[in-house]
């Protein structure tokens, strides 16, 4: 880490070589070194806008900061040596460069040359130690005193070195590896921290012995002997104040009796010592001071301590050293994530009412002050939609963020494992539970903005619904739902009767579909458990007891998918909400349940197979090729996985045998069996043990639309798509809405097979007839929780949905489009006639892994991305192509997971566990975004140095400066050896190229540049010539003026 005190912009280096600059909150740049190699050591020039990075390959970098992406000025490649420490004096251009052999040498920052000024290992020690001393860590002039420069060696030696005469003047030897070196202000005494727990306090006078000795974790004996040796102490900073004691502040050097104590970093000041606990081990820590100086009183007032996972900042000014809040979106993965959803162009109360609530969570305890990192200036972004990013998490967490500017900031976290009952101890785990680890662990989020309904699928098959309340409730009883989701292949020819409705709470649910008519018995297979069949038991358990809920969201329903017949549920594959038809639908590769979370029922469960109609021409026989029936629910066996995830195959002999499933589980089909999945006939699939492939439920759509060839008007339907390529409808009939809605029972009919695709579906989407986006309708939000003679409830109530289907009028023959996307192609088809129009095959030799139908500014188009690695949009609804881009292969399966696309040509994916990154396919964004861009570098000026005083002006004893450029230069030192290190000229000195370096565009490109700026700089030596010219002229006047004046005097006048 490194921070400028008079900029307050501070620099974090990551081990993949990545640089992170934060100012004020808001402004924030990311720039990568393009080795790849650890950052070990930063420095600023402070106030110059410029910054000097070492890295783990041994090579120097110096960064401009003066332009709104930073860029490398200068490299230097060290080929010999290693680095090991970096030292920049404040307003000096020359670093000083530590190596593991213990030599420094010294590197001009403007010109990025080598000195011929080296200070040898050998000379600096000369005889005081037989042995070598080891790589130098520690570098650092006397801050009264520039010509003095203190070099800190590992083996425990400390050499002060007088940089005129070229010689050590004092030697200091202590007989415990030194970690770092500190210096007082005043220059004389420094102190050193060690590998056994100390700290040793010199006076630079006195070589031969510490003038103090601190252990201060150590457990001091009674007799008089040493302490106990401690941890090592990694690093010490010693700070002085006008008013009061100085501050020591050091990270480790815990005694060795503290097993299972977190990482802490002490800091004493006078005779109190406080010890501050950290979640994660410190990599890194600085104390943030008023002043650049080092040879005043540096008046501290922060610590900034940078931890494996978190930056934690310190106020050192409040009694307890209270934290500050950080404002950086550094713990999006707090734990970690396991889904996430981006959307560009919501509803603009919605952030705010977010925030509103999000912001009454906030934990107390902070400091008050304001966050001490303040550089930098905010971009004039001309994006002017809201965008929010939702991320659910292993915990169950889930969070949502406001990415309206280039920074993410946190608004509002939900807990969704409060609503289940959670085990104290390992040994009250239920052992019901289908995962070892993360039970509550989010795999699917369906976010209804407008109304505000949230619906979340978890890794346990359950799902949870909540409603947005701006008032704080406590729930008595959660309501809960059990559903029992089963794989039945019966012997009947007819699907008819082959759902089941369980409902757990004695609901009067009268299910109006002939499939639902009755809940059916199913006798168990038997099973040589002892300990009986688990049946009908969810993963779960829900809490029993009062639930109090805070503003934000509130659970309204929890829906559990159960055991069947010793057979645990599968994990939840895909999900929808619709709230202007109070609708939940989930599905997974048994089947599909739409749950009414109105009136809290079920109305309808079945297995895929029993979507299809009887006359359907893609239906599937109903011929059992076994004679017992097989097991209900669960896992097919080894020989039907032909076409299902890895997951599924592994069938389970027992009930009693654990299943550990993969977080989330991937529901695509092998890689291998995609091509011939489609080509077998539903038919002979059937016949064939080998060839029976398990269909699951992939994707949803909530839409007023033709189910059928003949229909002469819209109705409200929901559209499933599944692993096979099949879509199916299924229609709804609503009953009126207001209070009829909660009375009268919602009509739901599969209407069998509408269209077939090769590869599993993933998106389908409604354009009307002259083809823009038809949304799928929704209620606008209203508080629920308002009082019940309110007015408001009586207005929700009253407030008809908004439907924004086209008018049924229309005089068209093909009223609507629809849009199908599957894995590998994509398809409209106009309705109500249900023909093909457009076709087109994404890819034949990979698949798409995310499909979204995006809104752009000229229109809207089909985004995908490919496992491949490449990123296409199709236009709508012609599906010609309008981009392919080689963007990334498909390294990880946390890309694949996590990337979606949204409206506006943005998408998102997580880069790695810790980091989400955002891209764009827009042409717009890619213009604006460098107006976006914060500005790093703001002018300012520097403080005045500290007033030496009258007496030590008189008798000297004030700061010695020292003619660095006369020592350290070529006409004083000569050249440095041309094999010690390379130059390597950076691309930062042209600013804006955006990646046009390739060819003869960026060529011309650069050729224009450097005409422009030598065009600047040739006006500018113009204007001076002007100037000159100007004051030439002026000065010509006055002097013929005053010869005039004195022309005709005498010289007694004068």
């Amino acid at each position: 880490m490194a921070f400028d005190p008079v900029q307050k912009i501070l620099a974090i280096g990551t081990q993949s070589g990545a640089l992170r600059l934060f100012g004020r909150p808001g402004v924030e740049c990311y720039c990568q070194h393009e080795t790849g190699a650890a950052v070990i050591q930063l420095q600023f020039l402070i106030n110059e806008g410029a910054l000097v990075s070492a890295l783990s390959d041994d090579s120097i970098h110096l960064w401009n900061l003066r332009q709104k992406r930073p860029a490398v000025l200068h490299s230097l490649k060290f080929s010999k040596e290693r680095i090991t420490f970096c030292h920049l004096p404040f307003q000096s251009k020359w670093l000083y460069i530590g190596t593991e052999r213990g030599n420094i040498h010294l590197v001009n920052v403007e010109s990025f040359t080598l000195s011929g000024y080296t200070i040898m290992w050998n000379k600096a020690i000369e005889l005081s130690s037989k042995a070598h001393p080891g790589p130098v860590v520690h570098i650092s002039d006397n801050p009264m005193d520039e010509g003095k420069l203190i070099i800190g060696f590992e083996s425990g030696i400390v050499v002060m070195w007088d940089l005129k005469s070229k010689r050590a003047d004092y030697r200091y030897t202590y007989d415990e590896a030194i970690h770092s070196v500190a210096w007082h202000h005043e220059g004389k005494q420094f102190i050193c921290s060690h590998s056994d727990g100390t700290l040793t306090i010199w006076n630079i006078k006195s070589p031969a012995k510490p003038v103090q000795t601190i252990t201060p974790h150590g457990k001091q004996p009674k007799d008089g002997k040493k302490p106990e040796p401690c941890k090592p102490i990694l690093k010490v900073e010693y700070k002085t104040t006008r008013a009061g004691d100085p501050f020591m502040i050091f990270s480790g050097g815990l005694s060795y009796d503290t097993v299972g104590r977190r990482p802490c970093l002490t800091v004493m000041h006078g005779k109190s010592t406080a010890v501050l606990e950290m979640d994660y081990s410190i990599v890194d820590f600085l104390t943030l001071c008023e002043t650049p100086y080092p040879n005043d009183f540096q008046e501290p007032y922060a610590v900034v301590v940078l931890l494996e996972k978190d930056l934690v900042v310190i106020d050192l000014a409040q009694n307890g050293y209270p934290i500050f809040e950080n404002p950086y979106p550094m713990m999006i993965h707090e734990s970690p994530v396991t889904c996430c959803e981006y959307l560009a162009d919501c509803p603009v109360d919605l952030i705010p009412a977010l925030y509103s609530v999000g912001s009454r969570q906030k934990r107390q305890g902070y400091s008050k002050k304001e966050w001490p990192i303040s550089g930098g200036n905010w971009g004039l972004g001309t994006q002017s939609y809201p965008e929010i990013i939702i991320t659910g998490h292993a915990d169950g967490s889930v969070k949502f963020w406001d990415a309206s500017a280039i920074m993410l900031q946190v608004l509002y976290k939900l807990k969704t494992a409060k609503v289940f009952e959670k085990a104290r101890c390992k040994e009250e785990k239920p052992s019901t539970e289908i995962v070892d680890e993360d039970p509550f662990a989010i795999q699917l989020m369906s976010w209804c903005p407008e109304s505000r309904m949230l619906c979340v699928a978890g890794v346990s098959a359950h799902v949870i619904i909540y409603r947005f309340s701006k008032q704080e409730i406590t729930t008595e009883v959660v309501q809960l739902l059990e559903v029992r989701l089963q794989y039945e292949l019966n012997d009947l020819e007819s699907p008819e009767g082959g759902g089941d409705q369980t409902p757990a709470p004695p609901t009067p649910s009268t299910s109006p579909s002939p499939q639902t008519a009755a809940p059916q018995t199913y006798t168990s297979t038997s099973s040589n458990s002892s300990d009986g069949i688990r049946d009908n038991i969810p993963c779960l358990k829900v809490r029993s007891s009062p639930l109090k809920q805070s503003p934000g969201y509130q659970v309204e329903l929890v829906v559990q998918l159960v055991w069947v017949s010793g057979e645990p549920p599968q994990q939840i594959s895909s999900l929808a909400i619709n709230s202007c038809y109070g609708l939940v639908v989930f599905g997974n590769s048994n089947g599909l349940a739409v749950v009414d979370y109105l009136q809290k029922t079920v109305l309808l469960n079945l297995g895929t197979v029993e979507l299809y109609s009887s006359n359907d021409t893609y239906q599937r026989q109903l011929r059992s090729p076994r004679k017992s029936r097989q097991p209900s629910g669960g896992l097919c066996d080894i020989s039907e996985g032909s076409a299902t995830s890895e997951d599924r195959c592994k069938s389970p002999t027992s009930a009693k045998m654990s299943r550990k499933l993969s977080l989330p589980t991937e529901l695509k089909p092998d890689l291998d069996n995609r091509d011939n999945s489609f080509s077998r006939s539903r038919s002979s699939s059937v016949t064939s043990i080998d060839k029976e492939a398990r269909e699951a439920v992939t994707s949803f759509h909530f839409c007023e639309t033709y189910n059928r060839k003949a229909d002469g008007g819209l109705t409200p339907s929901l559209w499933v798509g599944t692993s096979l390529g099949t879509v199916l409808a299924i229609s709804l009939n609503m009953p009126p809405a207001g209070e009829q809605r909660l009375l009268q029972p919602v009509m739901v009919s599969p209407c069998g097979t509408l269209v077939r695709l090769k590869g599993s579906i993933l998106r389908m989407a409604f354009l009307d007839s002259t083809g823009s986006l038809l949304p799928s309708a929704f209620e606008p939000w209203y508080e629920p929780n308002a009082p019940a003679n309110g007015e408001e409830r009586d207005k929700a109530r009253k407030r008809r949905p908004v439907s924004v289907s086209p008018s049924t009028s229309q005089e068209l023959n093909e009223n609507q489009y629809a849009v199908v996307c599957s894995e590998k192609q994509a398809k409209v088809i106009s309705l109500p006639s249900q023909t093909c129009v457009f076709k087109h095959n994404i890819t034949e030799t990979s698949f798409v892994l995310r499909a979204d139908v995006v809104q752009m500014n000229a229109g809207i188009c089909v985004a995908c991305f490919c496992a491949n690695g490449h990123i296409m949009t199709l236009s709508l609804p012609g599906l010609r192509p309008l981009l392919d881009v080689n963007y990334l292969p498909l390294t990880d399966m946390r890309i694949a997971r996590t990337f979606c696309f949204t409206n506006l040509g943005q998408a998102l994916y997580l880069t790695s566990p810790t980091e989400i990154q955002r891209i764009t396919y827009s042409q717009e964004v890619c213009e604006n975004l460098q107006e976006m861009l914060g500005e790093l570098f703001t002018p300012v000026e520097t403080p005045e140095a500290p007033n030496r005083g009258f007496f030590k002006g008189l008798f000297g004893g004030g700061a010695q400066s020292l003619d660095r450029e006369e020592l350290f230069g070529e006409s004083g030192a000569g050249k440095a050896p041309r094999s010690l290190a390379q130059h390597i000229p950076g691309p930062g000195g042209i600013e804006g190229m955006k990646g046009a370096a390739s060819g003869i565009v960026g060529d011309l490109a650069r050729a224009r540049i450097a005409l422009d700026e030598r065009g600047q700089k040739l006006s500018e030596v113009e204007e001076r010539t002007a100037a000159m010219m100007a004051s030439a002229d002026s000065f010509s006047k006055h002097a013929h003026e005053k010869m005039l004046k004195c022309k005709d005097k005498k010289w007694y006048q004068f």
